[in-house]
């Protein structure tokens, strides 16, 4: 029994530090969807051709993809086990979109907040033809009711 408390509190405080974090579809995304900078040292609120790259490179991998999957399989399974599948915690929904937004627009940063079913996505993306998909993306998600695309266009700086 004394190693196993320790155990249990370390587990949950491990979860509970990481379900509080916004989702993000690259490590460079805005840290929240307050917040339209991103996290890199070179000139924050651009998208570097190499960071879009980068991002591009890691979406698009055979690893990622079947994270992705994977994650996506997870948490609606565990939904439809859990009681009522109409009923999304917001913290699937942000992961849900997150996925989406990432297969289908590998080079962005965004970074995407759920409450009540009401999504929020900011960050950058590399072209108007990606801004304007962000919300028919997001929609397709079950348990988004509505978008608000914080998102901006800026072009990959070399």
């Amino acid at each position: 029994m004394n190693k196993v408390l320790p155990f249990l509190l370390g587990v949950t405080l491990l979860f509970s530090a990481t379900a509080c974090t916004t989702a993000k579809t690259s490590s460079d995304a805005p840290n929240s969807t307050n917040d339209n900078t991103t996290t890199t040292d070179n000139n924050n609120e651009e998208l570097n051709a190499e960071d879009a790259q980068e991002n591009q490179e890691d979406a698009t991998s055979k690893v990622r993809q079947d994270q992705i999957a994977s994650d996506t399989r997870a948490r609606q399974q565990r939904n439809d086990a859990a009681g009522n599948p109409e009923e999304i915690a917001d913290s699937d929904v942000e992961s849900l979109v997150r996925n989406q937004l990432e297969t289908k627009l590998p080079k962005s940063e965004l970074a995407v907040d759920s409450e009540e079913g009401v999504v929020t996505i900011s960050g950058t993306v590399a072209s108007q033809k990606e801004l304007d998909q962000i919300e028919s993306l997001a929609k397709e998600v079950k348990g988004v009711k509505s978008v608000n695309v914080k998102a901006t266009v800026t072009t990959p700086k070399p």
